[in-house]
């Protein structure tokens, strides 16, 4: 049996007093962040620097993925507030770029399309000038729905693939791994001028082959953007930890991925798909 004791490499301090104060603000406008609900090993580092990931269309999924922190449930409806409410939070907190995300609503027709979508347009209106990515769910392939949050231009539009295809079925059993290759295929092919970003997690019994055919399909979507972080064990009901890959085994996997041509990865013990995205996104628009 392995020691699950956390590395050094893993362990974090959070900054109290920012904490507070943003998740105060989020209380004052009955929003959520992803940061807190999933458990983020980097909300401390974030929220210090006045940013975080929202969570749009409630804390309440419908899917009940063995990775995940996040609640699993029958949600509430769409709040007609919150597009407004999230671009007032981004302006008081002085972002230059806005993260949303979603716990995936499979109970609605669009999969929540249209609540990305006003809160894009929300945030334009509010933040000028401030640029936003989408990490979507991947609203079971309708194609119609996607075509909505694509016509709202997201400047980054994200969607995780989270591990290798071997492992799909048994991390994430309500989701497949061809359909999250082709949302990110559809959205790159729908509008090139979009940076499509997806991300995976090591950790789960990946071996290094099945990590290089994920790198390999996810690039054949046309993929700009990929992050790779270590998958941490919410709580003992959640899938098994197999191991802490160590700082060398990121830096070797970010120089496999670099290789095969992806435009930027950001692979790291805790990365994730929105940690530091805007430098990612600067980082991005430098290279071009």
């Amino acid at each position: 049996m392995m020691d699950k004791r956390k590395p050094e490499w893993l362990k974090v301090r959070y900054n109290a007093e920012a904490v507070n104060e943003v998740a105060e603000l989020m209380r004052d406008l009955n929003l959520n962040t992803v940061c807190k609900e999933a458990n983020c090993p980097n909300l401390g580092e974030c929220y210090r620097k006045h940013t975080s990931t929202f969570l749009i269309l409630g804390s309440v999924c419908t899917r009940n993925c063995r990775f995940c922190n996040v609640t699993t449930g029958k949600p509430l409806p769409p709040d007609p507030e919150e597009p407004m409410n999230v671009a007032r939070a981004a302006k008081k907190l002085g972002l230059r770029h806005v993260v949303l995300t979603c716990s995936t609503r499979d109970d609605l027709p669009d999969g929540g399309a249209e609540q990305f979508a006003k809160t894009v347009c929300a945030i334009r209106e509010v933040c000028p000038g401030t640029t936003v990515e989408t990490l979507i769910s991947d609203m079971k392939m309708n194609t119609d729905a996607l075509d909505v949050v694509i016509a709202a231009h997201p400047e980054v539009l994200n969607h995780n693939v989270e591990t290798v295809e071997e492992l799909q079925a048994a991390v994430r059993p309500q989701a497949r791994y061809q359909r999250s290759l082709d949302v990110l295929r559809y959205c790159k092919k729908k509008d090139p001028t979009l940076l499509t970003k997806t991300g995976f997690m090591v950790g789960l019994g990946e071996t290094e082959e099945q990590i290089s055919r994920l790198m390999d399909d996810i690039l054949d979507t046309g993929c700009d953007i990929l992050t790779i972080g270590q998958y941490l064990q919410p709580s003992p009901q959640h899938y098994p930890l197999a191991r802490y890959a160590t700082p060398e085994d990121f830096a070797r996997y970010k120089e496999m991925a670099l290789n095969k041509g992806f435009r930027h990865v950001a692979s790291a013990p805790l990365a994730r798909s929105s940690y530091k995205a805007w430098e990612v996104l600067e980082d991005v628009h430098d290279l071009y």
